[in-house]
């Protein structure tokens, strides 16, 4: 289902979402992933995992398996979220800002830098 590469932290929660790992996959290494787990955290799972990988047995049941260990996890649902944000802006060309906008607020900062320019600012705004 998911394999981790690397060192993985291992989160626990109070709430619904009792066990978040956190790092990156070998399918996508520069993106971070976050896998989700609607389930009570296992007591002798630690902070952190070398290369985990996580496969379903079953409807209810994953295996969490970290070098020559390996967790039985009941998980109600899982939740994998991956960050996608270098990739999008890898493939999305920036706009460039049009000259009349890079003009406009440089006046308004060089205005604003100097006492005259700011009380000049606050009575237009007051108008």
């Amino acid at each position: 289902m998911v394999r981790f590469e690397g060192v993985v932290s291992c989160r626990r929660d109070q709430g619904p979402l009792g066990l978040t790992l956190i790092g990156r996959t070998s399918d996508w290494p520069d993106e971070l992933a976050t896998l989700a787990f609607a389930t009570a955290v296992p007591p002798d799972m630690p902070e952190a995992l070398e290369d985990p990988s996580v496969e379903r047995l079953d409807a209810g049941r994953v295996r969490i398996s970290a070098g020559d260990r390996d967790w039985i996890v009941a998980a109600r649902s899982l939740h994998l979220h991956r960050e996608v944000a270098t990739n999008f802006y890898r493939a999305v060309e920036p706009r460039a800002v049009p000259w009349q906008k890079r003009l406009f607020w440089r006046f308004v900062l060089a205005l604003v830098a100097r006492p005259a320019g700011r009380r000049l600012l606050l009575a237009l705004r007051k108008r």
